[in-house]
């Protein structure tokens, strides 16, 4: 893979999970990564990680959910680092319920985080992109987005929603040279999987040809296929990664 070295990236929800499997994929890869998510302790610790293996990275605390928190962190990462070339955004929640049940609060929530947070860190970040003409956005989508879920409306509404923009922002911005993606995971072993059952994990596994749940560092190298200059010929594109869970076009 082509290196990211010199490249400033920022991942979002990089405390756990995929987003700090990304992160340590990037630095790995050579970018400098600045870690955002709500739990500064958290990414301290996995600063401390990608500094220890040779890498460079800095926590930064940032709520999606919180415009003005948006603001705040987009600022503090651009005073620190000029500018940012590579953006995931991963930060994600889920407030499950059947639809006939499901308060407001609970589609707010996950609209607000999952969706219009995206919206507006992009926003935020993204002039220095289309001022260098050098710029990779990814968005963290997932199978949910593509094929919807019995109590998930919000969830998967939110994620199909990332694909819609995802699309959007690629038409306009790839005359600028800053190309946007999607990596839609399927069953990945995370904290946020590790809720299920027995009985809920046995029917996913069902479902995957593959057979096995994916992990954390299988959706951080298709990111970082992505953020790289061997994808620079792609762009708009969702790269299902998921065990053939969903095939689709």
């Amino acid at each position: 893979m082509s290196t990211l070295q010199g490249r400033i990236a920022l991942v979002t929800g990089a405390s756990q999970g995929i987003g700090r499997a990304c992160a340590i994929e990037l630095a790995r890869a050579g970018a400098t990564v600045a870690l955002a998510a709500r739990n500064e302790v958290k990414l301290v610790e996995v600063a401390a990680e990608i500094e220890s293996a040779g890498g460079r990275a800095a926590p930064f605390a940032l709520d999606v959910a919180s415009e003005d928190s948006i603001e705040a962190g987009a600022k503090a990462i651009l005073d620190r680092f000029g500018k940012v070339e590579i953006l995931i955004n991963n930060a994600g929640i889920t407030r499950d319920g059947l639809m006939l049940r499901m308060k407001r609060a609970d589609w707010d929530d996950v609209v607000q985080t999952n969706l219009t947070g995206a919206f507006l860190l992009t926003q935020a970040v993204l002039s220095p992109m289309l001022r260098n003409r050098w710029g990779r956005i990814v968005n963290i989508s997932s199978v949910v987005g593509r094929t919807g879920q019995a109590g998930q409306a919000n969830y998967a509404a939110t994620k199909a929603g990332l694909i819609g923009l995802t699309r959007s922002m690629a038409r306009e911005f790839a005359p600028r040279g800053v190309t946007v993606n999607a990596v839609a995971p399927g069953y990945i072993e995370t904290p946020m999987t590790a809720v299920l059952d027995d009985k809920q994990r046995a029917a996913m596994l069902a479902q995957i040809p593959l057979g096995r749940p994916g992990t954390d560092l299988e959706i951080a190298q298709a990111v970082a296929f992505l953020a790289s200059e061997a994808a620079a010929y792609i762009t708009g594109h969702v790269l299902d990664v998921n065990g053939g869970m969903f095939m689709g076009g």
